[in-house]
């Protein structure tokens, strides 16, 4: 098979014998890339554990190598193969958005109507976090959401731009408290024309740019105008904005550079681990850092190294820019910490139609940036280590006081604790939850909540007995049939951990004598004398005798966690329940054609859902989004 292979550039996938993707590589000779991982010996190393695996090859020819980067990086993203490094980041970066309503409006103010003034024809800016789109301006992105939030509060000071949502805009009858504090010039009232508000606008989105002496210049000519119209006011008002952006200058004074957009790009590898620090310079002006931490550094950077010389840093670093940068557009200069393939560049320089270029040994102010991000990166990385350590230390803390048997890290790493905790309010809209520990950290994408029904209201042992029957009932008829703790890559946890005392214990016990499971590893967590924290003791299903736990036991820490998390969890779910229940918002949406944001108009609007159904059909086809046939539809369901 690999004989057969062309040699041209292209993408090449690993299977193992189940059909699970190992590893994604890019090659810019297929068969000479791919023959490297079988002709050389790999005995004892990751890399012969992962070729030992391969049971299947599929490859992709593309046009360049160019391509594929591009493509490598998004069927890594996509598929998550075992041996790549990956960088997950489940958090967007934020922009600052300047639009309004369903449209922006052009720098003149063009379609601006005289009377009720109009959101659409003032532009709000506003934190953003999601995709892009054509109907409004966005900068950044930004490494996280205080330097937007800043940017923000300087764009009031200075520009006095408008912050609010549009259904409040509309619904003003007099300035807010952000016009009486010169943070806002009130457009929602009529106290600013629509083509002064769009040079203000204008001059702002300037200022974001960089160009912040073009800006004290359009507004010096401004108020110069205006002073010879004899248009004092409007010509103070002017006045008070360019002391204001003096004085922001002057502040940035000494964080001001010539470049514009830079990303300053440091990596650090130790332990098997690694951290990337990015730091962002928009508009002249360095907006902060900020640090991720890719998984699978030892497999993938050692695997990418077959048949080259380049070392982890450089590795981690590549992988870096390849899948941040084809989500986030990349700025024209990029300085790095260490050298990267030039296919790489001409690869996201295609993408983005801008050209990219790098700085490897930068000198001056940029080589004090790198400094930075490099020692941002370096004690972010020990601090993930020295946090990892600890958490290690606890898991084997509870798994020695619970009489678990994991000697090996790797069976310490594979510990699974599933925690239940109910939640409700004097009975009503009762919730169980379940989170789930592994790999010595808590895992969000697993974690679930049940919709109690059926019970007397404030029976948690009832509720209790529901939610474990129907987390493992299921499981329980397919270990029977196929034998062992392993079902299709469900298993059972090695500990369900039950947030309360001897009766919420007895209701797990009964359901896991009922469907046949060991119930030595249920283990309750029961509050001590005077229910105060650091005094609970653990109790067992199986008849062991409680163990109370010393108050700064590592056990313990951990079991409070795990606990505190599986109640924040119910909690609020219960919560979101009890409201739908309380407002009627389900009844919204139940309604075919109605998402959230056309629920969130419609109860912003009308004040709730009673508000919406007194509303008339023409009322509600009067809201943004709502048609004339959705409007009759809403009003049929709320009065049928």
């Amino acid at each position: 098979m690999v004989a057969a292979l062309p040699a041209l550039p292209g993408v090449y996938r690993f299977f193992d014998a189940d059909g699970q993707l190992l590893y994604v590589g890019k090659a810019r000779d297929l068969k000479r890339r791919v023959s490297s991982y079988f002709q050389r010996t790999h005995d004892g190393t990751r890399i012969g554990h992962m070729v030992g695996k391969i049971a299947r090859l599929e490859t992709t020819v593309v046009r360049s190598e160019a391509e594929a980067l591009l493509l490598e990086s998004n069927l890594i993203k996509t598929q998550q193969p075992r041996y790549n490094i990956l960088f997950r980041d489940d958090k967007s970066y934020p922009y600052l958005r300047v639009g309004a309503g369903s449209r922006v409006v052009d720098a003149a103010g063009a379609g601006a109507m005289p009377g009720t003034p109009n959101p659409d024809h003032y532009p709000r800016v506003s934190y953003y976090r999601g995709a892009v789109d054509r109907r409004a301006r966005y900068f950044g992105p930004y490494p996280n959401a205080w330097a937007v939030k800043q940017t923000i509060e300087l764009l009031q000071k200075v520009f006095r731009l408008r912050t609010c949502e549009d259904t409040v805009f509309a619904h003003r009858t007099r300035p807010c408290l952000l016009h009486q504090i010169k943070r806002c010039s009130a457009p929602c009232v009529g106290a600013i024309s629509p083509a002064d508000y769009a040079a203000d606008v204008r001059a702002a989105c300037d200022f974001l740019e960089g160009r912040s002496q073009e800006v004290l210049q359009a507004l010096q000519a401004r108020m110069e105008a205006l002073a010879a119209q004899l248009a004092f006011e409007q010509a103070a008002e002017v006045r008070d904005q360019i002391g204001a952006l003096s004085r922001v200058l002057q502040q940035q004074a000494m964080e001001s550079h010539d470049d514009q957009d830079v990303d300053i790009v440091a990596v650090a590898v130790r332990g098997g681990r690694a951290c990337v620090n990015l730091a962002m310079v928009r508009g002249g002006r360095h907006l902060g850092d900020r640090s991720t931490f890719p998984a699978h550094v030892e497999d993938g950077a050692a695997l990418a190294d077959v048949d080259g010389a380049a070392g982890a840093e450089q590795r981690v670093l590549e992988a870096f820019l390849v899948q941040h940068y084809t989500d986030v557009p990349p700025p024209p200069l990029l300085v790095l910490g260490a050298p990267v393939d030039e296919a790489l560049l001409e690869a996201l320089s295609e993408q983005s139609g801008v050209r990219v270029r790098a700085v490897f040994h930068p000198r001056e102010r940029r080589r004090v940036w790198l400094e930075m991000a490099q020692t941002n990166a370096e004690l972010q990385l020990a601090r993930l280590l020295a946090e990892e350590g600890s958490q290690q230390a606890r898991t084997r803390a509870l798994a020695e006081a619970l009489g678990l048997e994991a000697a090996t890290p790797e069976a310490l790493a594979a510990l699974r604790i599933e925690a239940f905790d109910i939640s409700h309010t004097a009975g009503e809209a009762t919730m169980a939850s379940c989170v789930v520990y592994e790999h010595h950290q808590m895992q969000p994408r697993q974690y679930r909540r049940y919709a109690i029904e059926g019970i007397t209201p404030g029976d948690d042992p009832a509720a209790m007995r529901q939610v474990l029957q129907r987390r493992y009932g299921r499981l329980a008829g397919q270990l029977a049939e196929q034998g062992g703790d392993d079902a299709g890559g469900a298993r059972l946890p090695d500990v369900v951990l039950i947030d309360g005392g001897a009766a919420q214990v007895a209701a797990a016990r009964a359901v896991f004598d009922s469907l046949g499971l060991d119930i030595g590893r249920l283990v309750g967590v029961e509050k001590g004398e005077g229910r105060k924290v650091g005094l609970e003791e653990l109790v067992f299903a199986d008849g062991r005798p409680k163990v109370a736990l010393p108050p700064d036991s590592a056990a313990l820490l951990l079991v409070a966690q795990i606990r505190d998390e599986a109640h924040r969890f119910a909690i609020t779910g219960m919560r979101a329940r009890r409201a739908r229940a309380r407002t009627g918002g389900s009844r919204l949406e139940e309604i075919p054609g109605v998402g959230p944001k056309k629920r969130a108009r419609l109860l912003a609007r009308f004040g709730g859902v009673r508000g919406v159904a007194a509303a008339s059909v023409e009322e509600l086809a009067s809201v943004e989004g709502i048609s004339r046939e959705l409007a009759e539809a809403i009003h049929r369901a709320l009065h049928g």
